[in-house]
């Protein structure tokens, strides 16, 4: 519910970019680095960039992580803040990924960035786009 309202909100928003978080993490040399020594830390920074990411491009960006056994939870934002989703318990944070592409992509661009192939070939069938950490590097 809360997640079809957030939608609602950025409605003029009709670029979306769907995020798979712990894959940026792990695909990034430096996120990587920082995440061993402070995991918590490191989701905010990426949190805050795109953010800064979303507000200079008038985009929308939902970023979505592992819940590793919490139940699924929307982290509470200010409106204007970008969604992040920690997927429930059972379900992986791709599933999530997939499912919000199938479901908004007859409505929204929605962009999904992962290197994961099983990801990124799920979401091209249902119409999104497709693209790697490093393309997204190189927009930011």
């Amino acid at each position: 519910m809360l997640l079809r309202a957030w939608f609602k909100l950025n409605q003029a928003m009709e670029k979306v970019y769907i995020i798979d978080g712990h894959n940026v993490i792990f695909s990034t040399p430096d996120l990587r680095s920082l995440h061993r020594q402070n995991e918590k830390g490191t989701r905010s920074l990426l949190v805050k960039t795109l953010t800064d990411f979303q507000d200079l491009n008038e985009v929308s960006v939902v970023l979505v992580f592992d819940g590793k056994g919490r139940s699924r939870t929307l982290e509470p934002r200010q409106e204007k803040d970008i969604m992040v989703i920690y997927s429930r318990s059972g379900q992986s944070a791709d599933a999530v990924i997939e499912s919000l592409a199938a479901k908004y992509s007859g409505s929204y661009d929605i962009n999904v960035v992962s290197n994961d192939r099983a990801v990124v070939d799920a979401v091209s069938s249902s119409g999104a786009h497709a693209m790697s950490v490093r393309a997204m590097w190189e927009i930011l």
